[in-house]
């Protein structure tokens, strides 16, 4: 495995890596690796002959009162789980390559950004697009593969690609999770023991939901308001929004209709730690 750390060298890599008619799978971190991210890495080893693993804390998706500073940055220990993932290439540039002195250009986004997560925290998904669409640009893959955990941000790169005509398939992975149901992620590791078995409660919700809907209950609405109160019934639990969308434009919805299927959304507190997650319903 290779360690790049400038954005000219991973691009020259890429072009020629591309002149060999190598197919050149991306999967973008934030560093701090777990299975989950192992997990994306497994999926784009099917399907492309090359691998290249981003480790990037992007400081313009972080707002000021955020944990920028706090972020897990573990790299050694992260380039050993790569290397022994079979991962090819890791680029892991400083914030100073990736955002000069006088860096003036960023991408905006869609509709699809500006509820939930986007409305939560603004400018996060200006943010993501920008960082995403300069490591396509340096690392020029034809696929990229990103977790289902984090759905409207999958939602936005799918719009990004088609409205920027940009050649590269977008891959889902499925969300990785913990015996008790949560959710795998990089934040978990501020969560205490009792933190921790608490934020089930979010997986808990899900199986709610599919069991509802299961039953024939199209109101959505409804359902939403009972795991948003099964959440705030559980001690050091704090609802952020439970809500039924429709994937493509990622709007609330509040009446299922038979046959199709819809995403919920959920955001909630663990005594401090903010956590997402989501699940497919079908009606």
């Amino acid at each position: 495995m290779q360690i790049i750390t400038e954005p000219g060298q991973m691009q020259t890599i890429a072009e020629k890596l591309r002149l060999n008619r190598q197919c050149i799978g991306v999967v973008m971190t934030m560093g701090a690796l777990h299975e989950g991210h192992l997990s994306l890495v497994k999926l784009a080893q099917k399907t492309a002959g090359i691998v290249i693993l981003t480790i990037f804390v992007n400081p313009s998706q972080f707002a000021e009162h955020e944990d920028l500073h706090k972020y897990p940055r573990p790299f050694e220990n992260d380039a050993a789980l790569a290397k022994a993932a079979g991962v090819d290439f890791l680029f892991a540039p400083e914030a100073e390559s990736i955002y000069p002195e006088n860096y003036q250009t960023t991408v905006t986004c869609s509709a699809v950004a500006k509820r939930f997560e986007g409305e939560m925290r603004p400018d996060h998904f200006k943010g993501v697009a920008t960082i995403v669409t300069k490591l396509f640009n340096i690392t020029k893959p034809h696929i990229a593969v990103f977790g289902e955990k984090d759905a409207q941000q999958l939602a936005v790169i799918r719009r990004l690609v088609e409205d920027l005509n940009m050649p590269i398939k977008i891959v889902e992975a499925p969300i990785v999770r913990e015996k008790n149901g949560l959710a795998v992620s990089s934040r978990n590791i501020y969560l205490s023991i009792q933190e921790r078995d608490a934020a089930a409660i979010l997986y808990k919700g899900i199986c709610h939901a599919k069991m509802r809907v299961a039953e024939e209950d199209n109101n959505l609405q409804n359902i939403a308001q009972e795991i948003e109160e099964m959440i705030n019934a559980t001690p050091g639990c704090r609802s952020d929004y439970v809500s039924f969308v429709d994937e493509t434009r990622f709007e609330p919805v509040e009446t299922a209709e038979k046959g199709r299927e819809y995403r919920l959304l959920l955001a909630m507190y663990s005594g401090t730690v903010r956590l997402i997650d989501n699940g497919k319903i079908r009606a």
